[in-house]
């Protein structure tokens, strides 16, 4: 067996059990709170311009970061510490980006995570430590403080005639670094209803959320509270008798029935195929042939006649062929995932042709949903 057909066999199998467990999970339920997101509680981004101390040699050279000298500089000065007229040679400092996301309703002197990015020409931020950075938002208040040991996890080992780099030098994180120093003014208990976002925006999806709400609301409240504005927001509105906590608390662990649109999903560069279970074919008959051209050089060597001035010399000589691969006629019909999954891998190309031929079925409009290419 060739390595191209066990390389086949595997994706056929690969492919059936995708199909099997794609068909299982159709028309899986899902709870509210994972398909829908609270609209007043959302995060809030946070940046911050910090520097990283503690390197073994690896941080910025100052000579070509004149930025991290500056920030060294001010450091020094408001810690009381005169830098004139010497010129530092310090290499164990970085500038970083210090980013962090607010979570909603963060309250004062909870701690959140942070990253840190090498804003310079630093090779390592590993076994840093960032000092006391404010973390602003986008009206330029600062709502934290970042400060802590970077946890990096990529290696970097070097030698005389050899280089090892695993994974990202030049980033980290600080687990719980950051400490909330201001709050987000929030009044999440005197707004008159709650306001969900579907994270994928569908009609039928955000009707299910409704009448699923409704059905509970009227049995526990005696009335209809929600309403589906749109493909992604549900509108629910608070009963006079209810917390609006606990509304939130009873709601969010609610059952839907989801669903969504039938999509095909290809990265080309990758040569991934994601292929949504309700993917349907009309029948067409598909074939598909790789034209291979082999160029094969066979130099010779020419000797010049007998008692001539001539000399040794080299002919060159090419020798070109091309053949096609392949290029046998499948009918190809997707009643279901499982069938087209079949459809495709019975005509023994690779993830590359297939990527192919769903575009060229979508071109002959056979192809009954939304081709997406990456």
């Amino acid at each position: 067996m060739t390595w191209r057909r066990a390389r086949f066999l595997a994706l056929l199998v690969i492919a059936g059990t995708i199909g099997i467990l794609a068909a299982q999970s159709a028309g899986a339920a899902s709870r509210i709170k994972d398909i829908a997101q609270l609209q007043a509680a959302r995060d809030n981004q946070l940046i911050g311009y910090g520097l990283v101390v503690g390197l073994q040699g690896t941080g910025d050279s100052l000579r070509n970061s004149p930025f991290t000298e500056q920030s060294l500089r001010a450091m020094l000065q408001n810690l009381g510490i005169s830098t004139e007229g010497g010129a530092s040679r310090a290499n164990n400092i970085a500038a970083v980006i210090v980013t962090a996301n607010l979570p909603p309703f963060a309250t004062v002197g909870s701690r959140m995570d942070v990253s840190v990015s090498s804003l310079g020409d630093a090779t390592s931020l590993r076994g840093g430590t960032l000092v006391m950075t404010s973390l602003s938002g986008a009206d330029g208040q600062v709502y934290a403080v970042a400060q802590g040991s970077v946890i990096v996890s990529g290696v970097t080992a070097e030698g005389d005639a050899a280089t090892l780099q695993q994974g990202v030098t030049t980033a980290g994180r600080l687990p719980g670094g950051a400490t909330i120093e201001r709050e987000i003014p929030a009044s999440f208990k005197q707004l008159g209803g709650l306001i969900f976002q579907l994270r994928n925006p569908d009609f039928s999806t955000a009707v299910g959320i409704a009448d699923v709400i409704n059905s509970y609301a009227t049995n526990r409240y005696g009335q209809a509270i929600a309403e589906a504005r749109d493909s992604t927001t549900i509108a629910v509105r608070k009963p006079d008798t209810a917390d609006l906590a606990r509304l939130m608390a009873e709601l969010e662990a609610l059952v839907v029935e989801t669903d969504s649109p039938a999509r095909v999903v290809v990265n080309e560069r990758t040569g991934t195929i994601v292929i949504g279970n309700d993917v349907r074919v009309s029948q067409v008959a598909v074939s598909h042939g790789t034209l291979t051209v082999k160029v094969n050089e066979t130099p010779t060597v020419v000797q010049p006649a007998p008692f001539s001035d001539g000399v040794t010399a080299i002919e060159p000589l090419t020798d070109i062929t091309a053949g096609v691969d392949g290029g046998q006629v499948a009918i190809i019909s997707g009643p279901d995932l499982r069938t087209l999954v079949a459809g495709l891998n019975s005509i023994g190309v690779k993830p590359d042709g297939i990527i192919a031929i769903l575009q060229g079925i979508k071109s002959a409009g056979a192809l009954q949903a939304e081709l997406v290419l990456q």
